[in-house]
């Protein structure tokens, strides 16, 4: 079996590296790591063009420049979790490199996070907590989630297990999404599918659980915030980008949004001047949603299945080596 090349940038699957390497050295793969902090832009790929025959990428910047100048040697990307926004598909068809993912690979953790952000925010805790620790005793005023609706943007497999821990919590809920629904599922939780302009005025909070595409790039934007109801809280877990940031930032300093919790943002790792550092009303993550021992470990070994594919190598019976 001739060697290939296999560049390793994945930053959740990095740790374990040595606990992969004799897998990989059985199929005859030499891994390549490069210095990873969250992902790789298109400049840090360039420098590894022509070098490797296939990749296990986090949100790496595979444009369609970074394609071309990595191809015919690079046959596969395989993308450690779900969302393949950062790749640029049409050049990988065009230039016949296979895309692998995770479908539905994190539904359950996010959808966690996103019922935690609203407890959080709808019952104050973190709040309390602080002023406690400052020696002030407050009751800080509280709501009952049956007194809320929740706006669902995205109803996907996220989106839906996020209505169902919302409906299941009291929650009226109000939905919105590109393509239709499933009916049944429409009746099995009572959620209504309403028009975008609907959802923001009447959700108490919005839950953003959409991909990232030409359609939802910047989609609350400064127009959109302006239709949200006072006081409503924003929570982002699905990609940076579909909220214009700078926006964000001023419909909270004016008092328009109640809060918001994002795990995602426009430029990541958040730059350290980012003004959402300083907002008390505001809850940051670092990209961490999908944090489940359960789903990560699945998420591996399917991202080493989908390389060795992808590399027409046979995988035969990995679960031997599922340790």
């Amino acid at each position: 079996m001739s060697r290939k090349t296999v560049l390793l940038t994945a930053p959740y699957m990095l740790p374990f590296a040595e606990r992969f390497a004799p897998l990989f050295a059985h199929y005859g793969l030499e891994i390549v790591i490069p210095e990873v902090e969250e992902r790789m832009e298109e400049e840090d790929l360039l420098r590894y063009a022509g070098q490797f025959d296939g990749t296990i990428c986090g949100d790496d910047r595979y444009t369609a420049r970074v394609i071309e100048a990595c191809v015919p040697r690079l046959k596969v990307i395989s993308k450690w979790g779900t969302g393949i926004d950062s790749i640029d598909q049409e050049a990988c068809a065009r230039f016949g490199v296979k895309i692998g993912n995770t479908p539905n690979a994190f539904t359950l953790p996010v959808a966690d996070t996103v019922m935690g952000y609203i407890l959080a925010f709808a019952r104050r805790q973190p709040w309390m907590d602080a002023a406690m620790k400052r020696g002030e005793w407050q009751k800080i005023p509280g709501r009952s989630l049956s007194e809320c609706t929740l706006g669902v943007i995205g109803v996907g497999n996220i989106g839906k297990a996020v209505t169902r821990r919302a409906r299941a919590f009291g929650m009226t809920v109000l939905g919105n999404d590109i393509v239709e629904v499933d009916h049944v599922f429409v009746a099995e939780t009572g959620i209504r599918m309403v028009s975008l302009e609907e959802l923001l005025a009447q959700a108490d909070f919005i839950s953003i659980n959409a991909d990232l595409n030409p359609t939802s790039y910047h989609l609350i934007n400064a127009d959109t915030l302006a239709q949200v109801k006072e006081g409503a809280v924003l929570i982002n877990t699905a990609r940076g980008p579909i909220v214009h940031e700078e926006a964000l930032i001023d419909a909270l300093r004016r008092g328009r949004l109640g809060g918001a919790a994002l795990d995602v943002f426009e430029f990541e790792p958040l730059p350290t001047g980012s003004p959402l550092l300083e907002m008390d009303n505001v809850m940051l993550a670092p990209h961490n949603a999908n944090s489940s021992p359960t789903a990560w470990e699945r998420v591996h070994w399917n991202s080493i299945k989908n390389l060795l594919d992808g590399l027409d190598i046979p995988a035969g019976d990995l679960q031997e080596w599922e340790i």
